[in-house]
């Protein structure tokens, strides 16, 4: 009888054990988040298509401060979610305050049977807190240039 009462003993000194590593493991977590990536410098970028069916993208390539940050290669099941109003999250990451240039070039196909390669430059001002930037892309006719527009999220 001593060594059922022991065993169980054992067996909730383990699973106190296993409540406390689980704790101890969040707890790490959550500061290493808040480490690398502290909400005071944190930058998001979004990418939403305007005109849907004036343009089949083919690629973005996404430069912050001329550092290359992103790159992505469409593929048709992507290109049909953006198509059905879908945001894709282009890149997150940290910032210092103040003064940046965010460079894209886009890759397309026009409706006009036309590819193209364009270059967009936007300037901003990072102030301290999340800072987020829709970057929507656009053809219109009738010359189906993309035109991205940039917006800054509150």
């Amino acid at each position: 009888m001593t060594s059922l009462i022991r065993a169980s003993e054992l067996d909730s000194r383990i699973e106190a054990l296993k409540n406390q590593v689980h704790e101890h493991s969040a707890n790490v977590f959550a500061l290493q988040q808040s480490i690398l990536h502290p909400a005071n410098t944190r930058l998001a970028v979004f990418l939403t298509l305007g005109a849907r069916d004036t343009l089949e993208l083919d690629s973005v390539e996404l430069y912050l401060d001329g550092e290359p940050v992103a790159s992505h290669l469409y593929s048709a099941r992507e290109l049909r979610s953006l198509d059905n109003g879908g945001v894709q999250q282009l890149f997150t990451g940290n910032l210092s305050s103040g003064e940046h240039e965010l460079k894209t070039v886009v890759s397309a196909q026009a409706a006009n049977d036309h590819f193209v390669r364009r270059e967009s430059v936007y300037r901003f001002t990072k102030r301290p807190g999340p800072f987020r930037i829709q970057m929507s892309l656009d053809a219109q006719a009738p010359d189906f240039e993309p035109r991205v527009v940039f917006h800054e999220w509150k």
